[in-house]
């Protein structure tokens, strides 16, 4: 899916902005061709739960309606018109002048419809009904269930199977964008690069929609705009010499410039960044251009005061610079696909990322009691209860379909903490990785992110990822504040995953301290600020011993909210910066230790 750009023969309207705004009370039908019944307001991109003062509406779980007005210009009439959602969390039906145009089920990706045949003039009413519902069957997890009230009407409730506050609404820009009825639909760009000869021959696929083209001419553009390719064909081979390689932290990015040619008339165009790397997995090694790279980041969440899981490029710009700061080189997109606009910043920014889908809450023992859980040979009924399949297979494809041509995606996480330990792990996970090695025109590497259940011993599929990433928390979960049996415990698996994949890189995708800034321990108690900077000591102690340990993002990077909890305290609060990007101390060591080890030859 490309992203809405303003060309020659295109041109994007913005419908963010203030919308009407209401909670279905579900007691009398909503008409979606008439004007809502309500003066709340709310804007957007932006989750509306933060933004309102009442609790009634912070904490709804069930249906919800925004609406607002637009008018297309006359001289855009004539062109095909395109309704696209960067999101919708998390199930959205459209309706314009009171017309149903599209559904849409998934809060992370984006989707749009054609809209011409349901214009009007003017004053067009876009009227949107979305579901925050999440169950069984959907990623992420809710455990979901529904009472009546004194007067029959139904409650419902979900209760997230995830650590992280269910936001929701229009999250992400809408926005309308023209087209000629001969377009440009897609674009792949699979870079084949040749290291020794500073050459790439890159494959340009493009597809096309409405009336036939005449011609495709295509060609690349380096960074100061100067031609150093060019074909013509729907798949083209455009080889490019003296390559500047896109890098971790460096940069670089071509331009694909596509045309759509008409009686020798320029019709169409559309230009797409890319960048020329290479990534592999090798021998224990996780190499980006042919060189063994090193992780150094975080996991992250879509997550700021006010806006939620809303787009907030501020934010986006100051996450990124804090992280370059630090010696950081790469994040996770846990436990979703973040916005268009942070992965084509990533992109230019050289910023390494795991693009991770909302298989998230895939385990029905979700739970902060360890005391049944930890018991060697545990099993629930995880692949007996969930009926996941059919939304974890429509993300992967729309996951994909959107971020293949990023170079800054160097791995796909198919998965967040499931439950692999129970039968029927692999049978539920191998068509999915399947599934993923087709999609992926770069071929990139796939993993999945193991929870401390998932163990060298428990893993049923721990032979379908590339990479092996992990989650641990040994000396917060497990033997809180003891940091000595907690190094035994994190040296003594990391070796066994180490025997059991030679072959295999090795990372941590989490590991973390809940923090609270300004407290201090003289005794380094959990919770205090010294606790947390000795945690991160002793883990990067081991990690430098472990000869495939090719990464460390740790969790979280800043403090993020949550659902209720006893557990939480206004939140999650293992962030290594506080919500609004205060530094705690451990910062600093995390700075020093990231500063000095190299991107590429830390584990040779």
């Amino acid at each position: 899916m490309l992203y809405p750009i303003n060309t020659m023969s295109r041109t994007v309207i913005d419908l963010n902005g203030v919308w009407k705004f209401m909670i279905d009370p579900e007691t009398t039908p909503i008409d979606p061709g008439k004007s809502l019944p309500t003066d709340d307001v709310m804007a957007v991109p932006a989750s509306f739960n933060d933004q309102t003062a009442e609790a009634k509406i912070r904490n709804h779980t069930g249906y919800f309606w925004y609406q607002r007005q637009f008018t297309v210009a006359n001289s855009l009439r004539s062109q095909r018109l395109v309704l696209r959602f960067g999101s919708a969390t998390h199930e959205a039906w459209v309706y314009i002048n009171g017309k149903e145009v599209t559904h849409h089920k998934g809060g992370f990706t984006p989707f749009e419809v054609e809209i011409n045949d349901y214009l009007k003039d003017e004053n067009n009413l876009l009227t949107v009904k979305l579901s925050n519902i999440l169950d069984y069957s959907t990623i992420p997890v809710g455990n979901y269930s529904e009472t009546k009230d004194a007067g029959g009407h139904i409650i419902r409730k979900v209760d997230e199977n995830f650590d992280f506050f269910n936001y929701a609404g229009l999250n992400r820009p809408i926005k309308i964008y023209s087209t000629p009825q001969a377009h440009i639909d897609d674009l792949v760009v699979a870079p084949a690069v040749d290291l020794a000869n500073n050459s790439a021959n890159v494959h340009l696929t493009v597809q096309t929609g409405g009336e036939q083209f005449d011609e495709i001419r295509a060609t690349v553009l380096d960074e100061d705009g100067n031609q150093v390719a060019e074909a013509q064909g729907l798949s083209e081979q455009l080889p490019i010499k003296n390559i500047h390689l896109w890098q971790p932290l460096k940069a670089y990015l071509y331009t694909a410039k596509v045309e759509g040619l008409i009686n020798g008339k320029v019709v169409d165009v559309y230009e797409e960044p890319f960048g020329v790397r290479t990534v592999e997995v090798k021998q224990g090694k996780f190499l980006i251009n042919g060189q063994p790279f090193y992780f150094k980041g975080f996991g992250k969440h879509e997550d700021t005061y006010v806006n939620g899981k809303g787009l907030n490029e501020a934010y986006n710009v100051l996450d990124l610079n804090l992280m370059k700061k630090m010696g950081a080189n790469s994040f996770r997109t846990s436990h979703y696909p973040y916005s268009d606009e942070m992965m084509r910043l990533c992109d230019r920014e050289g910023i390494v990322v795991i693009d991770e889908t909302p298989a998230v809450g895939l385990m029905v023992s979700f739970t902060f009691d360890n005391s049944e859980i930890s018991k060697p040979g545990y099993q629930d009924d995880t692949w007996k209860d969930l009926k996941t399949g059919e939304a974890h297979r429509q993300a992967i494809h729309e996951i994909i379909d959107r971020d293949k041509n990023h170079a800054c995606v160097v791995m796909w996480s198919i998965a967040n903490e499931a439950a692999n330990y129970s039968k029927g792990a692999h049978e539920y996970f191998e068509p999915l990785f399947k599934l993923a090695r087709q999609l992926d025109p770069q071929k990139r590497p796939l993993t999945y992110i193991d929870l401390v259940w998932s163990n060298p011993e428990s893993d049923k599929s721990s032979d379908l990822p590339d990479v092996i990433c992990l989650n641990r928390y040994y000396g917060w979960y497990l033997d809180t504040g003891d940091l000595a049996i907690s190094e035994k415990k994190t040296r003594d698996e990391l070796k066994q995953w180490q025997a059991k994949y030679p072959d295999k890189p090795i990372m941590y995708t989490e590991y973390g301290a809940d923090t609270i800034p300004g407290l201090h321990s003289a005794y380094d108690e959990p919770w205090s600020e010294e606790f947390q900077e000795d945690y991160y000591r002793m883990n990067s102690k081991v990690f430098d011993e472990i000869p495939n340990f090719v990464g460390e993002q740790l969790w979280n990077f800043a403090d993020f909210q949550t659902k209720y909890g006893i557990q939480r305290v206004q939140g999650n609060k293992k962030g290594v910066f506080t919500r609004s990007r205060e530094p705690k101390s451990v910062v600093r060591y995390l700075s020093k230790r990231w500063n000095s080890i190299p991107n590429f030859g830390y584990k040779k």
